[in-house]
């Protein structure tokens, strides 16, 4: 084919170049242990038998009633899961284990310095402080079921307490990432009308104590500029009896956790009988545009939902110890470090700093010392340890029998290298895919019951049913070669409630594209959009590729980056690839591709165009980039993740932004030099 010859694709396809790759399969001990291993599960949850199979999920949980109908659809799309029945999350996280259990540990605290010992933080101890603090916010905070409160907290054991405390009262819990700014914070509270913030003096990120006070200022200053007044700041001492910041408290409004919960010793607060349908938090997404959307997720249908899928997909079993290495901001930390695993009673770890600190070691030697055995992560921290430390998990004694992926597509190559060097060759993998939006997994293989794909999320989840539209609303059969839009045919009991005040964002953002009768009351009038891309191979496994705008239009060829940037890691020297649109007269777009190198390797315009030539080879010409950077690092989030809008700005020479936020804003400028010269 001719490189300036049209290709007819529409908006929505993506015509996908790469090959499928082969099966990887569980070993029999991992299948003989496993906590579903009954292939009859997905006929069990089939749509002839929704919504009622999520019966399952909801019987895992204590309630005090049951409820009247499992799916209510009457405000269509806003729909309501177990409506009538009465649950608390706080009591199914914690007292319902506290009679077998209560001297297991629930959670494992790993703070950053080396020279710090880990805590340990049994059911019982969880209980007792959880109990208190609740006081403490009913009779001094004065907040009561139905109020919202903004926590602004990092990593430390006093996150999942002050979210569980809540949970106990019905006080909606709103956690904003520890890393975002005081002004991010503000929007939140403003949005949510947040009278009460939660935070923390200080935590310690690569080796920093860093003044987390100071946000906390900026966002009360802010918040209320913008009419939202907070009354009290409740600020919680990294080192309890010890201020770690500088910036100062404020008298009348700022109040140390640790002097009034004195007061607290020794308090017991029943656990509020709410509503199913109740909000239990607000997780808001942040978008680079537009106001933050406040994602409303419930009680009862989300709590079933992230319990059924710890316990079936992440195959937590009681002497295991488990470890999410994400953040509590993220709603893979509420999701599967906070209500899932301990609903399971599992042991769950929390690691408060960066997992490449003070060495690319740290994490396999965490991993050493607690005898972990689940493993959970982003494909951004694996990336990470491949470039810094590919042999390190060699070094280090742990099995794991379990690792899963999560929050961007993972590229083949770098899930061949977390299988064979971190699991080992011994750990299954679960590469799942869902959103802040979906409350849990959306796709992902059953560990014990379907195979593994490197760089495939996997069938959609018992219950979940995806399907992939074109533009005009026209299904893409499995195995067509072309990826679209893809959309999941039926609710779920994770998925959010509305967004939170603004119910007709949610209803035009997530299903005005393809509902078939905006006035109908049937939940299959109403498909949710979910914004990404994806291919359905053949098998129905779903590979996918990122974001529906992360596509480049090359002479109407639309190509995803995500592709691009696969194919440029199966170079052995890459660790890290970009990819971002650059403007073209005559093609209307063309690929740069942004590239850093493993340790030990030099730049040179031998390995750029062996690169180049790699892209053409697995993908085609079509996407040669227009030019392989190779520089020192990617300008990162304090979360790790890559901002492509950066170097995408920077290619385009438009104006790059704020970006004294980022984790090495110094790398920006002499990326610039580089390119813009």
């Amino acid at each position: 084919m001719a490189e300036n010859e049209v290709v007819e694709t529409s908006e929505a396809q993506i015509a996908v170049h790469w090959k499928e790759e082969a099966y990887y399969y569980p070993s029999t001990e991992f299948i003989a242990q496993a906590n579903m291993t009954d292939k009859s599960i997905y006929e069990r949850m089939s749509l002839d038998n929704f919504p009622n199979c999520f019966k399952e999920y909801a019987d895992l949980l204590d309630w005090y009633e049951y409820w009247d109908e499992i799916l209510d659809t009457s405000d269509a799309p806003c729909y309501k899961w177990f409506k009538g029945g009465k649950i608390n999350a706080s009591y199914n996280c914690i007292d319902r284990h506290l009679a077998k259990n209560k001297n297991k540990t629930a959670i494992h605290f790993v703070p950053e310095p080396l020279q710090e010992g880990y805590a340990h933080i049994t059911y019982q101890e969880l209980y007792v402080r959880v109990n208190e603090f609740a006081a403490l916010l009913r009779d001094f905070a004065g907040l009561k079921r139905g109020d919202c409160v903004t926590l602004h907290m990092p990593m430390i054991p006093e996150l999942p307490i002050t979210m569980l405390a809540c949970a106990r009262l019905g006080v909606i819990h709103s956690q904003v990432f520890g890393g975002f700014s005081g002004t991010a914070c503000a929007d939140r509270i403003v949005d949510s009308g947040s009278r009460i913030l939660i935070t923390a003096d200080a935590y310690y990120r690569s080796g920093t104590l860093l003044d987390h006070k100071q946000n906390a200022d900026v966002a009360v200053e802010h918040a209320t500029k913008d009419g939202q007044v907070v009354d009290k700041v409740l600020v919680w001492q990294r080192y309890p009896g010890k201020y770690s910041a500088k910036t100062p408290m404020v008298d009348g409004r700022d109040f140390f956790v640790n002097d009034v919960l004195k007061d607290y010793y020794g308090a017991r607060v029943e656990p509020e009988k709410m509503n199913s349908e109740d909000p239990l938090f607000l997780m808001y997404t942040s978008g680079t545009t537009g106001k933050p959307k406040g994602c409303q997720h419930g009680t009862g249908g989300y709590l079933a939902y992230v319990t059924g899928t710890s316990k079936y997909v992440q195959d937590i079993q009681p002497e295991d110890v488990y470890w999410c290495m994400a953040d509590i901001g993220w709603i893979t930390g509420h999701s599967y470090i906070v209500y899932g695993p301990l609903a399971n009673c599992a042991s769950t770890v929390m690691y408060e700093g960066v997992p490449t600190y003070p060495d690319p070691g740290r994490s396999w030697r965490i991993a050493q010392d607690l005898d972990v055995n689940i493993f959970h992560t982003a494909p951004t921290a694996i990336r990470a340890l491949r470039k810094l430390g590919p042999d390190e998990p060699a070094k280090y004694n742990y099995h794991f029998k379990h690792m899963t992926t999560v929050g961007e597509p993972i590229e083949p190559e770098v899930w061949k290298w977390y299988h064979k060097e971190v699991g080992k060759g011994e750990a299954i993998i679960v590469d799942t895919w869902w959103q802040t939006e979906t409350g849990g997994f959306l796709c992902s293989t059953l560990p014990a019951i379907t195979p593994m794909k490197p760089g495939s999320a996997g069938p959609g989840m018992p219950g979940i049913h995806p399907i992939i539209y074109d533009d005009v609303g026209d299904v893409l059969p499995q195995g067509a070669g072309k990826a679209g839009n893809i959309c999941i045919q039926n609710p779920w009991p994770g998925m959010f409630m509305t967004i939170w005040g603004d119910r007709d964002r949610f209803v035009d953002t997530y299903f005005t594209r393809y509902c078939k009768d905006p006035n109908s009351k049937d939940w299959r009038d109403w498909p949710y959009l979910t914004g990404d891309a994806a291919v359905e191979a053949q098998d129905g496994y779903f590979r996918i590729l990122g974001r529906i705008d992360d596509v480049i239009n090359v002479s109407g060829h639309r190509l995803g980056t995500k592709e691009i940037e696969s194919a440029a890691l199966v170079v052995p020297e890459v660790a890290e690839a970009a990819v971002v649109p650059v403007v073209h007269d005559i093609k209307g777009k063309e690929p740069d591709l942004y590239i850093a190198l493993k340790p030990g390797f030099e730049a040179s315009e031998e390995l750029a165009k062996t690169i180049n030539d790699t892209i053409c080879e697995e993908i085609g010409k079509i996407a040669k980039p227009r030019k392989v950077w190779i520089v020192k690092d990617m300008p990162k989030t304090r979360s790790g993740k890559i901002m492509r809008r950066v170097l995408g700005a920077i290619s385009n020479k438009t104006d790059v932004g704020n970006v004294m936020t980022l984790a090495n804003p110094e790398i920006v400028e002499e990326i610039k030099q580089m390119v813009q010269r």
